[in-house]
């Protein structure tokens, strides 16, 4: 196999990315243990200038909790739930240049670090999805004990991933409500940032429902729990807890100009990390339902607009064809008060609300259209518009070292496609590898021939000869043309 060369057809801007301002909101690095000697220890005799960046200020004496809220109580019941995990991933080192066409590419390794939080006795625990992503090695450590862990399943949608070590007496963690906790509230997270193990930090949940737009797939469910206990890269995976011990999130995200703590944490609320466990562990993969519909929340501008009498709600933005929306006669424009006697306030309410639901719920919607109340039912749906339990059907071309799966009727109706399967996963150091094409590609034809299927698709790779052009769409939607010669 030759050389290939990428293609992209953008129709997009790229003022946004000069423009604007310096912080950014990032996943909080499982990589940073590649970092670490780069790393620099401020005692605490250190004066604060020699902290980039920071500026000295007098502050008044910390606020303590109340009597009863017991940090040591929370730590100890937590802790030990708590795990540090490596990682080790290969891949094949390229110059980028003309080099490559003359020498072989160089076989490189990477170390990854995070947290995980285990959720039963026999060796079920919970992480972020980044932090073990194209992982080739998974080690947990617990105490003073390392194990090897095997991938049970990933959910990108809400950057969570299950795995799973082969031991029999792990503490699990009890899981509390995340719907119960309150902004105001006392939390500790607790975790392995800067690869210094069991670490806790207190603060206070800040917001809840903060939708930050971090995560980059279709089918995103942002509703964060936003809270200033300290989070810093190692975090990623570990628990935030109540303080009863219990868990009420998985630390995700920092807001930040430096990549360090700055007092802007994100974790995924503990209900939906429930679901997403039970769903994986039950049947291997998140049973994800859908309303058929876009949303946008309401603001000043187009309530006035629309003649609103409160910024209460969502506003339903697009109505997909054949939908469970467009089922029960949901329209664009409409406004949803109200699903199932819960007053909605923002998308990401409602995003946290069907992501703890399942294909066949029943919704009771309180829509205005008009200026009327309207009040509609509507039913969930699964991937493939129908309401039952579905299972991941994925094609393994052993030849190619690469994995492929058809992509969902809802995902081809967002897009817009007839037809294209997508690139799961494939061996770094495989045939398929040399090709380009990234994981999450979705490829809609070869050489002007539509494919309809995983096997087509492999079955043509394996036997074709001479110049093909690959066609397709990224995982931001653009189209995108890999030219290649077998």
């Amino acid at each position: 196999m030759k050389k290939s060369t990428i293609f992209i057809v953008v129709a997009s801007s790229l003022l946004s990315a000069l423009i604007g301002s310096f912080i950014t909101i990032e996943l909080v690095d499982s990589r940073f243990s590649k970092q670490s000697s780069e790393n620099k220890i401020i005692q605490a005799g250190n004066e604060p200038e020699s902290i980039p960046g920071f500026t000295p200020t007098l502050t008044s004496s910390a606020v303590m909790p109340m009597a009863g809220e017991d940090f040591v109580l929370a730590s100890n019941k937590s802790q030990s739930s708590v795990v540090f995990i490596q990682t080790l991933s290969e891949y094949e080192y390229r110059t980028g240049s003309w080099l490559d066409w003359f020498f072989e590419p160089r076989n490189s390794q990477q170390i990854g670090s995070g947290s995980g939080v285990i959720l039963s006795k026999d060796g079920f625990i919970v992480t972020n999805n980044h932090v073990i992503d194209n992982a080739d090695r998974i080690q947990v450590v617990h105490g003073k004990r390392t194990y090897d862990a095997e991938l049970v399943g990933t959910d990108p949608s809400t950057d969570l991933a299950v795995i799973k070590v082969d031991v029999s007496s792990l503490p699990p963690i009890v899981f509390g409500n995340s719907d119960n906790v309150s902004v105001g509230e006392w939390v500790l997270a607790v975790g392995n940032p800067f690869n210094l193990t069991s670490t806790v930090t207190a603060g206070i949940v800040s917001a809840k429902g903060r939708n930050i737009n971090i995560l980059k797939d279709k089918f995103p469910i942002e509703s964060f729990i936003q809270t200033d206990a300290a989070i810093n890269p190692g975090n990623s995976g570990g628990a935030l807890v109540n303080t009863q011990g219990e868990l009420v999130g998985i630390n995700t995200a920092i807001l930040s100009r430096t990549g360090t703590y700055a007092g802007y944490g994100f974790a995924v609320p503990a209900n939906i990390v429930k679901k997403v466990y039970e769903d994986i562990k039950r049947y291997g993969e998140v049973q994800k339902a859908f309303t058929g519909a876009e949303f946008i929340d309401i603001n000043s501008e187009l309530a006035d607009k629309m003649e609103l009498q409160n910024l209460s709600g969502v506003i339903v933005a697009n109505v997909q064809r054949d939908g469970a929306a467009a089922k029960s006669n949901l329209e664009k424009g409409d406004v949803i008060r109200s699903i199932n006697g819960k007053q909605i306030e923002s998308k990401a309410y409602l995003e946290e609300l069907v992501g703890n639901l399942y294909p066949g719920d029943e919704l009771n919607l309180a829509v205005e259209r008009e200026g009327k109340t309207l009040q509609k039912k509507l039913t969930l749906t699964n991937r493939e518009g129908g309401t039952g339990i579905i299972k991941r059907a994925i094609y393994t071309s052993d030849w190619l070292g690469a994995r492929f799966e058809s992509v969902s009727k809802v995902e081809r109706d967002l897009l817009g496609l007839r037809n294209g399967i997508k690139v799961v996963d494939y061996k770094r150091t495989g045939p398929f590898a040399e090709l380009g094409i990234p994981e999450g590609f979705i490829v809609t034809n070869i050489n002007n021939t539509l494919i309809e299927s995983p096997q087509e698709f492999a079955d043509i790779l394996e036997r074709i000869q001479g110049r093909v052009i690959i066609a397709g769409i990224d995982k931001r939607g653009r189209k995108v043309y890999y030219p290649y010669r077998f």
